[in-house]
């Protein structure tokens, strides 16, 4: 009887042991206030997500399909698979495409990528950029 009186005094109990009520409730009170951090940090994640990822991807598909609108016979086409050919007839979802002088090839116009830009006027712009003139071939300073 002695003993327990001891060890009762030492440890200063002043009633039954709590069974560690006292911390779990100390520990939900803290993480209430960490859970918001936490569903802030998880917005504020998809939110960046958004504008690195997201909005960029749409931006590229509507250039895509704004290019694919405006096709018309003549233009020198890239399509999903890499391809250049050169747009022959336009009928609403499909594309005839030459690949080669005589070979036409029916397409979706799904598959057209972009348009390729003419050799003509890629290459004055870039005669203008070096600075040479297209009438007598001299540079200038």
């Amino acid at each position: 009887m002695a003993w327990s009186r001891v060890s009762a005094q030492h440890l200063n109990w002043k009633g039954p042991p709590g069974m560690g009520h006292v911390h779990l409730i100390a520990a939900a009170a803290k993480s209430s206030g960490s859970s918001y951090y936490f569903l802030i940090a998880i917005i504020v994640l998809f939110g960046i997500m958004y504008f690195v990822m997201i909005r960029p991807q749409r931006n590229r598909q509507r250039q895509v399909q704004q290019a694919q609108n405006r096709i018309q016979p003549g233009q020198t086409v890239r399509t999903t698979a890499g391809m250049y050919a050169t747009v022959v007839e336009i009928d609403d979802a499909d594309v005839v495409l030459e690949i080669a002088p005589g070979v036409n090839v029916r397409y979706l116009r799904r598959a057209i990528l972009d348009v390729v830009p003419s050799d003509n006027g890629a290459a004055a712009a870039g005669s203008e950029e070096a600075g040479t003139s297209a009438d007598d071939g001299t540079t200038s300073s």
